[in-house]
């Protein structure tokens, strides 16, 4: 499980950007108290989701 700033810091953006994701529901994450985790599962999703194809 990853915090908001090890995702913050592996995509090179902003922690309120992470929570901005979340928010928006295009990442995937468990609230354990006050703070939000981010498993690999859902990182892998949420890179999936934003792959891009050449038409063929």
């Amino acid at each position: 499980m990853y915090t908001c700033g090890e995702v913050a810091e592996r995509y090179k953006v902003k922690v309120v950007t992470v929570w901005e994701w979340i928010r928006q529901q295009k990442l995937g994450a468990i609230k354990i108290g006050k703070e939000y985790r981010v498993s690999e599962e859902d990182l892998i999703a949420f890179e999936n989701s934003r792959k891009t194809t050449l038409a063929k």
